[in-house]
């Protein structure tokens, strides 16, 4: 088959926890969305991607919204997709008729869940869809506050679950979730709320001290008693480590003997990801921003790799600037203040605060990437000698795939 980016944008709860993502297919070098071409063929290309990539790399234990245009829908190759892991989503330019309607009830009779994109429709036909489906998308760019007041009103006479897409501050998730939407689409969870030096709560500053020791080298010591001031962080690292090493005949139980057996490098790639898995002031937890930057340290280091594949040290520090390219927002508090608190080298500075330098353009080309921007990637990518769309494409599946088996070992009970 021909080079297909998968992009994944993640639907997150109110808790910011990733429930699911939207699957984007793309293909050739042009990056035209495959389900955009409105061909039945398109269902045998997104099932031939999942063969070829799995999907337990491509979502893990979450579905993956597909959309899927009228004729698509009525075609008997989606039902070759399978229905404990995706969400098909009708698109809103599809004509709500009688057969769409009859189709949307055997398919949901089949077991599938069906999504549908708000539009202001009103008929019979799209009355009896709304009952059919199990969740609403609604873009809240589009409605003014009265309006989306006024049709969340009216869809509440439904039972279905109401997503909130194109959700890209941390105000506008706010509202929604004051409106009662039950889950978010957008970026809002990577924009950070930055807050005045003597506002930042206690808690963020222990998780500041400790990334400064890690990223230090400070004494293990100086680490583990800081730790103690985060009991769920030592917790899910103790687990963390037990389940990355269950060869062991004996439970690994203290962070001295963790560091014995996995070395000071490794424990400090396990830190620094887990800080945010760390509760936060109101008790919650989110695995949305752990994600995203698990993702972006795995992926910038296999990047480096293929840049630099003698250079250790160098894919060491593309690692970390991954990781700490989530850190402003987990803290609330400035990049260009956090780096300098940090101490890192020039290089890092440069990429986390300025997206300058060989970090800044691969770690841009991630974002880039997560925004499902094709066009740009693609640019960007061929600017890089060393690797390839499809050879990007790959490093990418398995960072996600790496940083689902994180997430899934701090869930397990």
């Amino acid at each position: 088959m021909s080079d297909v980016y998968l992009g994944r944008l993640p639907i997150l709860d109110t808790k910011q926890n990733v429930v699911a993502y939207e699957l984007l297919f793309r293909a050739d070098h042009h990056n035209k969305a495959i389900v955009a071409n409105n061909s039945a063929a398109s269902a045998n290309v997104i099932i031939e991607t999942y063969g070829q990539l799995g999907i337990d790399n491509v979502i893990g234990k979450r579905r993956g919204f597909i959309k899927v245009d009228a004729q698509l829908l009525m075609h008997d190759s989606i039902l070759l997709l399978p229905k404990k892991h995706v969400v098909l989503e009708i698109l809103r330019g599809v004509e709500i008729t009688e057969s769409i309607t009859q189709r949307c009830a055997f398919l949901k009779q089949k077991g599938y869940q069906l999504a549908l994109s708000y539009t202001a429709q009103s008929s019979t036909h799209y009355d009896h869809i709304l009952s059919l489906v199990n969740i609403v998308k609604i873009n809240v760019n589009e409605l003014t506050s009265a309006h989306l007041i006024a049709v969340m009103k009216q869809l509440r006479r439904f039972p279905i679950l109401l997503l909130a897409e194109k959700v890209e501050t941390q105000e506008t998730a706010k509202h929604c979730i004051s409106l009662n939407f039950q889950m978010l689409q957008g970026f809002f969870f990577t924009q950070p709320e930055v807050m005045s030096g003597k506002n930042i709560d206690p808690s963020k500053l222990s998780l500041l001290k400790l990334m400064l020791l890690v990223v230090k080298d400070g004494d293990i010591s100086e680490i583990e008693n800081e730790l103690k001031y985060q009991p769920g962080l030592s917790y899910n690292l103790l687990r963390m480590v037990n389940s990355a090493s269950n060869g062991l005949s004996a439970k690994i139980n203290s962070i001295k003997r963790a560091i014995l057996i996995l070395g000071r490098k490794q424990l400090q790639r396990w830190v620094q990801i887990l800080l945010y898995a760390a509760k936060q002031k109101d008790g919650s937890t989110s695995d949305a921003l752990m994600l995203t930057a698990a993702i972006r340290g795995k992926l910038l280091e296999s990047i480096a790799t293929a840049d630099r594949p003698h250079d250790k040290n160098h894919q060491d520090r593309a690692f970390m600037v991954g990781i700490l390219s989530l850190l402003d927002t987990l803290l609330g508090m400035e990049m260009s203040q956090l780096v300098k608190t940090l101490n890192i080298q020039q290089d890092m500075r440069e990429a986390l605060v300025f997206r300058r330098g060989y970090l800044g353009q691969q770690l841009q080309l991630i974002e880039t990437y997560e925004k499902g921007e094709y066009e740009t990637v693609s640019a960007l990518i061929s600017q890089m000698i060393f690797i390839n769309g499809e050879q990007f494409s790959a490093m990418e599946l398995e960072a996600t795939a790496w940083a689902n088996r994180i997430s899934d070992s701090i869930k397990q009970a």
